[in-house]
């Protein structure tokens, strides 16, 4: 299997003044029976002040690593692809954009009647890409010529109720560097995102250490490796770490706890 590791963003990409696009949502979701279909539209927009754009749209598979950076693919190599589901309009395959000119393209997902993986959830990604470089120039001033891609996360799920489990897996300090390093699994049959919150006491003071909350993504059988840094960390002693997973409601909360000394 060949991929490309990215750091991909899936959001308004704009690499100059003069040349850009944005696409807007940046992630769409689908939840359809097998057999049916539903369609979606996703907004491209030419943010350029001078350049018309030549845009063509594409399909591709993506997943997560385990540090929730973006492995991408060739369209149908995953097993849990939707790749082969999605349809364009002819028309919208290949368009231009003048500057500050925006298009509605159609984004019809059908599922297949019979479901022969017999997941509950699979993922695409939509790739809207410049055909037409323009001049431009890097920080040094050297000439280049820019082309950009734009990339839209495609997500589906059957309407069933779905198993949706995240389990920590490992969860230690490492002094040395202030980070709290966690572990843990996506057990769910769907794509399961949330927010890791922290809370770090010293036992002897009650001085409490607060920790930004980190927002993460994970598709089903994922497991995540996060480092979370303690820079607040200055007294000796010992310390009492509590760390909640939450990805839904109150009944969907995962939690560790950790005891560890400060010399």
């Amino acid at each position: 299997m060949n991929k490309i590791t990215l750091f991909f963003v899936f959001l308004i990409i704009q690499i100059s003044a003069q040349t850009g696009i944005s696409v807007s949502p940046p992630r769409v979701y689908f939840e359809s029976a097998a057999g049916s279909s539903s369609t979606q539209k996703i907004t491209v927009t030419n943010v350029s002040a001078e350049n018309t754009l030549d845009l063509a749209v594409s399909l591709g598979d993506w997943d997560y690593d385990e540090k929730g950076e973006n492995n991408m693919y060739a369209a149908g190599t995953l097993k849990n692809s939707c790749a082969s589901w999605i349809n364009i309009k002819k028309n919208d395959n290949y368009f231009s954009l003048a500057p500050g000119e925006r298009k509605e393209l159609e984004v019809t997902l059908t599922s297949p009647t019979v479901n022969q993986d017999k997941l509950s959830a699979h993922t695409a990604v939509l790739f809207v890409s410049q055909m037409n470089p323009v001049d431009d120039v890097d920080k040094k001033g050297a000439k280049i010529k820019v082309s950009i891609r734009s990339g839209i996360k495609i997500f589906h799920r059957t309407p069933e109720v779905v198993k949706r489990k995240i389990e920590i897996k490992d969860l230690k300090f490492d002094s040395s560097k202030k980070l709290l390093n966690i572990t843990f699994e996506n057990q769910s049959d769907i794509w399961t995102d949330g927010k890791i919150i922290t809370d770090i006491i010293n036992t002897s003071t009650g001085k409490k250490i607060t920790i930004d909350p980190i927002v993460f993504y994970t598709l089903p059988g994922n497991i995540r490796k996060i480092s979370i840094p303690v820079e607040d960390l200055k007294d000796k002693g010992s310390y009492n770490v509590s760390v909640m997973i939450d990805y839904g409601d109150n009944e969907t909360l995962e939690m560790g706890e950790l005891n560890f000394n400060y010399e």
